[in-house]
């Protein structure tokens, strides 16, 4: 086996040990008991756990080595938060820059795939997961499509944050109908973005897009306060509740 495809046979391991609850925060994580678990030398772990602390999973050590990192309620709320403003600086950008129209095809095109994924009478797991990857191609389109390197990487650094990319609290078929409804309101927000992008309207473009974001907030204290279904990894890893504003 090559070197690339053991490292990430380890990195798909220790992610699914983390969200899986099996490592739990604050537990120190030793090289070698995890390659030998895993099945691989101690070098692709090594690798592994380095692409996981920037991916926000895991956290150096003291005297050496990563911990597998605890989150607050408070932390995702907050990259959530931050996450929307860059979005908004992004759309803003790419309403005055233009749309290409390549861009415009792409963005009408996720408009209509998340039509048809939400078309049915009921949220099935399948059209749950085509929405999802929608929704992702949605906000990587428009944060390419900005032109600005630097918000190119802020948005790419919050989003590895657990649980406040776009597509990360994207209801599931068991959740309540209250999330449901988010879910539909979120899509009739990308029909509206849309619109304010095409149409060179960058002040309203942005201030969609950071409303958009705190329709995913409103999703994330359905599943800290009403104990909505969380997804995989998120009871494990995130702690505490939102102050009430």
């Amino acid at each position: 086996m090559s070197a690339p495809s053991q490292v990430t046979r380890a990195l798909i391991a220790l992610r699914e040990r983390i969200f899986s609850g099996a490592l739990r925060p604050g537990e120190r994580l030793a090289e070698i008991p995890l390659a030998e678990a895993i099945g691989v030398s101690r070098t692709p772990v090594r690798l592994a756990l380095a692409e996981l602390e920037k991916e926000g999973l895991v956290e150096p050590a003291p005297g050496g080595g990563f911990l597998v990192r605890a989150f607050t309620a408070r932390e995702i709320d907050d990259a959530i938060e931050l996450r929307g403003t860059l979005e908004g600086m992004a759309a803003r950008l790419l309403a005055e820059h233009g749309a290409s129209r390549a861009l415009s095809r792409a963005l009408s095109d996720c408009l209509a795939e998340g039509d048809s994924a939400l078309a049915g009478s009921e949220l099935t797991a399948e059209a749950l997961q085509r929405y999802a990857e929608m929704n992702r191609r949605f906000h990587g389109l428009i944060a390419e499509a900005a032109g600005n390197a630097a918000l190119a990487r802020a948005l790419a650094m919050v989003s590895a944050i657990p649980f406040a990319s776009a597509s990360a609290l994207v209801p599931s078929p068991g959740s309540s109908a209250a999330r449901h409804r988010l879910l539909i309101y979120a899509h009739e927000q990308h029909h509206a973005i849309v619109e304010a992008i095409t149409g060179g309207q960058g002040a309203r473009a942005e201030a969609l897009m950071r409303e958009h974001a705190c329709n995913t907030r409103a999703n994330l204290r359905l599943i800290l306060e009403a104990g909505d279904a969380a997804p995989p990894g998120f009871r494990t890893l995130v702690s505490g509740r939102i102050a009430a504003a």
